[in-house]
């Protein structure tokens, strides 16, 4: 059984994602992404040739998941930081610069992100360290994401899951690199 993601009987996938998280930096280039809009869709490890991206960060987290539209519903406060619409691959974090890219995979599933808000606030000081957007967060926990009240519903309940994180490209806004740090540090300010 391959530990890393749970997967059974995939040698093949095994030995990708190995290959993957052990030699990200010397099997690929950086590739260029527009921090506006990046392909948000779900892949599984073996899907995704991207994994040859040169990888800047990673690590592990705890990831919760929102959705700010400016309606008022769930506590949502507006207009993500970034200034731009809520949107699928859009992410949260207490601290790393607005406009950084990668991705996260969660049991063999991977999705892309740019970090376009701030957060999650308190519970990053209990190490939940990404917020991803709800319609990622369905995607990857096998739930379905209700529009009407902004929850990721069927998915066994849950509301925190274990990812792994890749930074494949740091954002120009403000914001510190390096290892998530919790909202409280101030770390976002950078």
């Amino acid at each position: 059984m391959n530990t890393l993601f749970g997967l059974r009987n995939n040698r093949k996938l095994a030995a990708l994602t190995a290959v993957a998280f052990i030699g990200v930096s010397a099997l690929g280039a950086t590739t260029a992404h527009a921090a506006s809009a990046p392909e948000a869709a779900v892949k599984t490890v073996a899907q995704a040739p991207e994994l040859t991206e040169q990888a800047l960060l990673r690590g592990s987290t705890k990831g919760s998941y929102f959705w700010d539209d400016a309606s008022g519903r769930q506590g949502d406060t507006g207009m993500p930081a970034i200034g731009k619409p809520m949107q699928k691959g859009l992410f949260s974090s207490p601290s790393w610069p607005l406009g950084t890219e990668g991705y996260v995979i969660y049991n063999g599933k991977k999705a892309k992100f740019f970090i376009g808000d701030r957060g999650p606030g308190t519970p990053s000081d209990r190490g939940v360290m990404l917020d991803i957007d709800g319609k990622t967060f369905a995607e990857l926990t096998g739930g379905k994401w209700n529009t009407d009240t902004l929850t990721v519903e069927n998915n066994g309940g849950h509301g925190h899951i274990d990812i792994e994180y890749v930074v494949t490209k740091w954002g120009d806004g403000p914001g510190t690199k390096g290892a998530p740090q919790p909202f409280s540090s101030g770390a976002w300010r950078g």
